[in-house]
């Protein structure tokens, strides 16, 4: 009988400590994904979206800066219209 338990004690100090290790790494997983949801929950109120293909960072006031292109294609239309041509029979 006592041959049986020092059998079986190097047996459970093994499997214990294997449970430890798994333990321990999955831990470090569960924290390593809360931190990537938090953090991908933060960089997203700030218009950037983590995906597959990398990082797509999304523009504020888009219609703002429409407002402004179109705007500034007309001043520059203007200011060509205004310039005056050269002669071609120079």
């Amino acid at each position: 009988m006592a041959s049986t338990i020092g059998k079986l004690i190097p047996l459970l100090i093994a499997i214990i400590f294997v449970s430890a290790i798994g333990w321990v790494l999955y831990q470090v997983y569960d924290s390593a994904t809360k931190i990537r949801d938090t953090a991908s929950e933060r960089m997203g109120k700030n218009n950037v979206v983590f995906t597959k293909d990398g990082v797509r960072v999304g523009v504020k006031h888009v219609q703002n800066e429409k407002y402004v292109d179109k705007t500034q294609s007309w001043v520059v239309k203007a200011w060509n219209l205004g310039q005056p041509k050269p002669d071609a029979d120079m």
